[in-house]
């Protein structure tokens, strides 16, 4: 039994495990553990990805494809031989054969995975990666989570990291760069303000200087190449190569030789660190200058970060060091396993919790480690006209853009072909809120509010703050009507259920199961939750329908892991309305209606001293 953590990465994939409360970089590849991503197409119509397509392409780049995850959004097809694939399609083949050589090499099928993904990728990419996870016919539970989330809480179960202390993760990975700021919560690492990233820097840019270096010591000779010579195309193929291996080698000497094999000349040309530095710094001060405005939008200033994790393995470059900690003036940390942090991270977030799981029952981020009780704020990215509808979408503010949403989430399994999914489709969801308002009645009377639905059998019954006591389950009768999860609403082919909530520092945790059919949900096309401010009266679809005129609504969602409201989103709701309640929504927004008329397709919880 293992969980599987997987960093799909720009140039490299890497694959970690987490068994027995351990982690382990999975071995991919016959050379390293992470292997290259690229996909290529063979002549017999067969897939090759990682280390087998990277020698093939040598020879056929025309039915290779390296670097798509750059191009994930973009409605321009990648051609490989001819035949066109989208950047999400290339993906789930390359997810396909990690997941399947990580089976073979384990003796079987993990029994949960977590997919990382930059902080800056807004709902519509990472509905591409969720469309990528069901292309890719994963049965397992699947969790996606940021990579600066999985960096910290690596870093974490690493170092000590006192709850409080603010981290912020420069992430310099192959073809992506991610600046944010975390805090330390009891319950994981909460992120702060809006993650700034620049998707088109990374490893790959800084190669291509170097190339470009040694094609102008060449004096022109690489543009006498025949482009349509197999010989010519393998030189110039294995020249790349050395140039990549010659900017890792200058991360640790201060000057290298890179070997010309060209059919029109031999040679050799020399590389210093000096030179590449120059090379890269411009662009190196872009990352500084982003990671400097994800520090102001999080409103933390540089003396308040406990360190700055620098992640990814270009960030292994000494000058990044350098001018991060010059421009900071915060010690820096360095991971040992730069290229393999997220993955490693990745797998503690869904196997913490690994020995709790029972198959094939879902698999939450609540249900699996308490580090993932994270939020970013992703950048809106506009989807093109006519895109397909993706398996879910992330989570959605009604006040754009200073609302927050969930890093992790959790893709939905498939339907069973002849009938509802199985129970794995079942979700028990954590919701961490911003409670403005029941944050001032913490700090001033010291005291913890909740909010929880009385039918669950095994939690206490509610008790006055310092009754010490033992609690009892309390029966059906004692619980009101509207906060029963009671069989005639999972009656309904789409139902949402409110289990348990707890305000915890200022943050409201709530947990829940929701039924989705089978089908897609979607915030933006698709079935989805309304969470809302409520009365107890079951609402009229005509006060639900939309999502600016809906008093007292807090929140539309299909995820199916923690985020957080601003305060200003629920300043006033809470207080306003005695309970929180829930509802399924269609891609209208309309409330769906239930089997016995009304739209009784969820469930109340009242606010409560607990």
């Amino acid at each position: 039994m293992y969980a599987l953590g997987i960093d799909l990465g720009t140039t490299f994939t890497a694959a970690a495990i987490c068994r027995d409360g351990r982690v382990e970089i999975a071995e991919l590849g016959s050379r390293a553990a992470a292997i290259p991503s690229v996909v290529l197409l063979r002549d017999d119509e067969t897939i090759l990805t990682g280390e087998s397509a990277n020698r093939r392409g040598l020879t056929e780049p025309h039915r290779m494809a390296r670097e798509f995850k750059r191009r994930l959004g973009d409605t321009t097809p990648i051609l490989l031989g001819g035949a066109p694939y989208s950047a999400e399609t290339l993906m789930s083949r390359l997810l396909q054969s990690v997941i399947g050589e990580v089976a073979q090499r384990e003796g079987g099928q993990p029994d949960a995975i977590c997919i990382s993904h930059p902080a800056n990728w807004g709902p519509y990419k990472t509905d591409l990666l969720q469309q990528a996870v069901r292309l890719a016919n994963i049965e397992q539970p699947v969790t996606l989570t940021t990579e600066p989330v999985a960096a910290a809480v690596f870093y974490a179960h690493q170092q000590r990291v006192d709850p409080d202390s603010v981290v912020a993760v420069y992430d310099l990975g192959g073809g992506t760069f991610d600046a944010a700021v975390l805090r330390k919560t009891p319950h994981g690492f909460t992120i702060l303000g809006q993650p700034e990233g620049i998707e088109r820097m990374g490893g790959i840019d800084f190669d291509a200087a170097v190339f470009h270096h040694v094609s102008q010591a060449l004096g022109g000779k690489l543009a006498e190449l025949d482009e349509d010579d197999p010989a010519s195309i393998a030189a110039a193929a294995r020249l790349r190569e050395e140039c990549v291996a010659a900017k890792e080698a200058l991360s640790s000497d201060t000057d290298v030789t890179i070997s010309v094999l060209l059919p029109n000349i031999a040679t050799e040309v020399r590389l210093t660190r000096a030179e590449l530095e120059a090379m890269v710094r411009p662009a190196l001060s872009e990352t500084i200058a982003a990671l400097r405005r994800a520090l102001r939008s999080a409103e933390v200033d540089p003396a308040q970060l406990h360190a700055v994790l620098l992640v990814g393995g270009s960030s292994r470059m000494p000058l990044v060091a350098q001018l991060v900690s010059a421009e900071l003036g915060r010690p820096v940390a360095i991971d040992a396993h730069p290229k393999h942090a997220i993955a490693l991270g990745s797998a503690w977030l869904v196997g913490d919790g690994a020995d709790a799981i029972t198959a094939p029952g879902p698999v939450t981020a609540s249900d699996t480690v308490t580090a993932s009780d994270t939020a970013s704020a992703p950048r809106s990215d506009p989807a093109p006209t006519g895109s397909a509808v993706p398996p879910r979408a992330s989570a959605r503010s009604m006040t754009p853009p200073s609302a927050t949403a969930a890093v992790g989430r959790a893709v939905a399994a498939p339907a069973t072909p002849d009938g509802p999914p199985p129970a794995s489709s079942r979700r028990r969801l954590p919701w961490l809120v911003a409670a403005a308002v029941l944050a001032v009645v913490l700090l001033a009377g010291g005291v913890s509010y909740g909010m929880t639905r009385g039918d669950t059998s095994e939690r206490p019954d509610l008790v006055e703050a310092g009754d010490t006591g033992p609690t009892a389950s309390p029966s059906a009768s004692t619980v009101p009507p509207d906060e029963q999860c009671t069989d005639e609403i999972k009656r309904n082919e789409r139902w949402v259920c409110l289990s348990a909530a707890t305000v915890t520092d200022g943050q409201l945790i709530v947990e829940f199961e929701v039924q989705w059919a089978g089908g897609a949900p979607s915030v933006g096309d698709g079935y989805h939750v309304h969470l809302y401010g409520g009365d107890g009266v079951d609402p009229s679809d005509e006060a639900m329908a939309t999502n600016t005129e809906a008093p007292g609504l807090l929140w539309m969602t299909d995820e199916t892991s923690p985020a957080t409201l601003s305060a200003d989103q629920v300043a006033g709701v809470v207080g306003e309305h005695p309970k929180i309640c829930a509802r399924i929504a269609d891609q209208w927004h309309h409330l769906v209606p239930a089997v016995d008329g009304g739209y009784t397709t969820g469930n109340c919880v009242p606010i409560s001293r607990v």
